[in-house]
């Protein structure tokens, strides 16, 4: 059955490739400015990399800083590794793409969101248990400083 475009997937992988491209750039060449980011992640996701204790600690999600201190980021098509600061603790970790719920840099206003929607149709198929969707709008009513904002909000 054509269930034709699927736009909700498209914009779940463009706004993926986004944070990539980013994360790209800060490897090669630092933060520049104010730029610093907060990161939530699902600590559940099969390809999180991280330490038990961390794990224990935040057994269904963490919400990461890239700012002052990091080390050792790299950055594959999948996700990206990093040595974070934890309590005076440096900690690797790794981040695939997909175990991103929020990407947010404060310091010019601009987050992601990524949704996981079920509708009725969706339910009914095997191979398809998810339609993740939705990022942050800023066009017509400018957000707060580092309020996230669904597409939602923007739908007559």
């Amino acid at each position: 059955m054509d269930r034709g475009i699927d736009y909700g997937n498209l914009m779940h992988h463009a706004m993926r490739g986004l944070i990539r491209d980013v994360m790209d750039r800060i490897a090669a060449d630092g933060l520049p400015g104010a730029h610093h980011f907060f990161i939530t992640l699902n600590t559940e996701h099969p390809d999180v990399e991280m330490a038990d204790w961390l794990r224990s600690r935040y057994p269904e999600e963490i919400t990461i800083v890239i700012q002052h201190w990091f080390e050792n980021l790299v950055v594959d098509d999948d996700g990206f590794a990093i040595t974070l600061n934890f309590g005076n603790q440096p900690e690797p970790l790794y981040v695939p793409f997909d175990a991103i719920s929020t990407f947010v840099d404060p310091s010019v206003e601009f987050g992601l969101k990524f949704e996981t929607h079920l509708d009725a149709e969706d339910e009914d198929e095997e191979d398809e248990t998810e339609a993740p969707m939705e990022h942050v709008e800023t066009a017509e009513e400018a957000p707060k400083a580092g309020e996230v904002v669904s597409l939602d909000k923007f739908r007559k």
